[in-house]
C-alpha cells in the first residue's frame, strides 16, 4: 500500500520502509487491519518524520500533518464505514497510532485527542446501553460531527484537565453547562488543552447543572464546542520540556452558547462509559508505544552506522553495546506483549484482571518508553544527543507520558495496589 501525499508522493520510492511494530502474521491481524496500520506507518515514516524536528524546535502545531491525515483518510480512522470512515475498532486504531508515534510523538498524541471524539462516540458508544429514542438521537448527532471530519477535514480536540481531581475521576468537572432552551451555556477552563488554537471543535467534558442542583459526575456532558464560538479564548504560553508540537495552552469558556446538536454523547452516557469502558482512558499510550520502538530503532541504526546525518562508523562490535541492545530488546518485547494484550481486551465490562492489566500496560509503556530512551542515550553516547538527531527529542517526549491524566504513573500504581487487595465495597472497618 502506498500513501500519496502532496510533494512527498514519491518519498516511498526512496525510503526503505520500516517493518511494522506488530507483525500482522505474528499478532494475528486481518488484512484490513494490516492495511490501515501500514497506511499510518508509511505516512509517518515518509512524511511526518522529516517535519518532527521543526515542530519540536518551534513548539509549532503540525498543521501540515493534519492536512495529510485527512487526505489519507486517517482523520476518520474510527468513524464507521457507513459514515464514510475506515471503521477501525479500538485495537486497530491503537496499533496505527503507535506507528505514528514512532515518527512524530506530538502528531500522534494530538491525533489521539481528535480520534477519541469519534472512537468514544462510535464503536465505544455502540457497546453501551441506550434506549431506542436515545440511540436514534445519538445517531443523528454523531452523523453531523462525522460529516464535518470526513468531508471537510474538521479537527476535534479533547481538553480534559482542569488542574484538580476531576480529570482523574475523583470529582465532577469544574467546567459547567447550564441548560437553556436549545442547548447550554458553558463556563469554565481546561489546562494542557492539546490543539488549542488549532482544532475546529473542542470536545469538552463538563458538568450539567440545572438551577439549584449540585454538581455530580453522573451529569457529565461531552460537548463539541466550536472554536470560533463567542466566549471561547486561548491564553498562556507553551514552552514545555517535550511534546512541544501539541501546543497545549489553556482554554477559557465564558458564557458560551452551545447548541443541542453539539453533544458527542447523550446525557448520562459518558458516566456509563467511564464506569463500564475503562480502556477508553488507555488511548494516550499508543504514542508512547511508538516512542519506545523509536528509541530501539535509533540505537540499532546508530550502532550499525546507518543513521542519516552521521558518519558511517560502526560501534556494534563492542560487548557493552551488545549487552545494552539485548536489554533494550527484552524491555521492548515485554512492553509490547502486555500492551498488545491490553488493547486487544478493550471492551465494555472487562474483568477485574483485565482492568488491572490495563493499568499495568499503561504504566509499563509510559515509564518503559523513557527507560528505553535512557538506555539508548547511555549506549549511543554524546553525539546522539545532538538536536540534529531524533533521540534527544524521543527522550524528552517519552518523559512526558507518566504525567498524563487520567492514568498517570502514580495513579496506576495506586489503583493496582488498592484494587488487587480489595474487592468492591470491602473496607477494614
Amino acid at each position: 500500500m502506498t500513501v500519496q501525499v502532496g510533494k512527498n508522493a514519491n518519498a516511498i520510492d526512496k525510503i526503505a520502509l520500516d517493518a511494522p511494530i506488530f507483525d500482522p502474521a505474528a499478532f494475528r491481524l486481518t488484512d484490513e487491519q494490516a492495511g490501515i496500520i501500514a497506511r499510518a506507518r508509511e505516512l509517518g515514516q515518509t512524511v511526518f518524520a522529516g517535519r518532527a524536528a521543526a515542530y519540536d524546535r518551534d513548539a509549532k502545531f503540525p498543521v501540515e500533518n493534519y492536512a495529510d491525515l485527512h487526505r489519507a483518510g486517517l482523520l476518520g480512522i474510527s468513524i464507521p464505514k457507513e459514515h464514510g470512515g475506515l471503521g477501525a475498532e479500538y485495537q486497530t486504531y491503537a496499533l496505527a497510532a503507535a506507528e505514528i508515534g514512532r515518527y512524530c510523538g506530538a502528531t500522534a498524541l494530538t491525533w489521539n485527542m481528535h480520534v477519541c471524539s469519534t472512537l468514544w462516540s462510535g464503536p465505544l458508544a455502540d457497546d453501551l446501553d441506550m434506549d431506542t429514542a436515545t440511540r436514534a438521537e445519538h445517531e443523528h448527532r454523531r452523523a453531523i460531527h462525522y460529516k464535518r471530519i470526513v468531508e471537510k477535514g474538521a479537527v476535534y480536540s479533547q481538553p480534559f484537565s482542569e488542574g484538580g481531581a476531576a480529570a482523574a475521576g475523583g470529582v465532577a468537572f469544574g467546567t459547567e453547562a447550564k441548560p437553556v432552551k436549545g442547548g447550554w451555556i458553558v463556563n469554565g477552563k481546561k489546562i494542557f488543552a492539546s490543539l488549542s488554537g488549532h482544532a475546529d471543535y473542542y470536545g469538552v467534558l463538563c458538568t450539567e447543572i440545572a438551577e439549584g442542583e449540585k454538581a455530580t459526575r453522573r451529569n457529565t456532558l461531552y460537548l463539541a464546542i466550536p472554536a470560533k464560538a463567542e466566549g471561547v479564548s486561548v491564553v498562556g504560553d507553551w514552552d514545555p520540556l517535550g511534546m512541544r508540537g501539541t501546543v497545549s495552552r489553556t482554554l477559557l469558556f465564558k458564557d458560551v452558547l452551545v447548541e443541542e446538536d453539539a453533544a458527542l454523547m447523550p446525557r448520562g452516557v459518558y458516566f456509563q462509559a467511564a464506569l463500564r469502558w475503562p480502556h477508553m482512558f488507555l488511548t494516550l499510550s499508543p504514542t508512547y508505544m511508538g516512542l519506545a520502538q523509536a528509541a530501539y530503532d535509533f540505537t540499532v541504526r546508530y550502532l550499525r552506522g546507518e543513521v542519516p546525518g552521521t558518519p558511517p562508523v560502526k560501534r556494534r562490535m563492542y560487548p557493552t553495546k551488545q549487552i545494552t541492545v539485548a536489554q533494550m530488546q527484552i524491555k521492548l518485547e515485554q512492553i509490547k506483549a502486555i500492551w498488545f494484550q491490553a488493547v486487544t481486551e478493550a471492551r465494555a465490562n472487562p474483568t477485574k484482571e483485565q482492568v488491572l492489566r490495563a493499568y499495568a500496560a499503561q504504566y509499563s509503556v509510559m515509564e518503559g518508553a523513557n527507560e528505553l530512551a535512557t538506555l539508548a542515550i547511555r549506549t549511543c553516547g554524546g553525539q546522539a544527543m545532538l538536536k540534529s538527531l531524533p533521540l534527544e527529542r524521543i527522550y524528552r517526549d517519552s518523559r512526558c507520558g507518566s504525567l498524563m491524566l487520567p492514568w498517570t504513573a502514580e495513579l496506576c500504581l495506586d489503583r493496582i495496589g488498592r484494587e488487587a487487595l480489595y474487592e468492591t465495597g470491602e473496607t477494614d472497618d
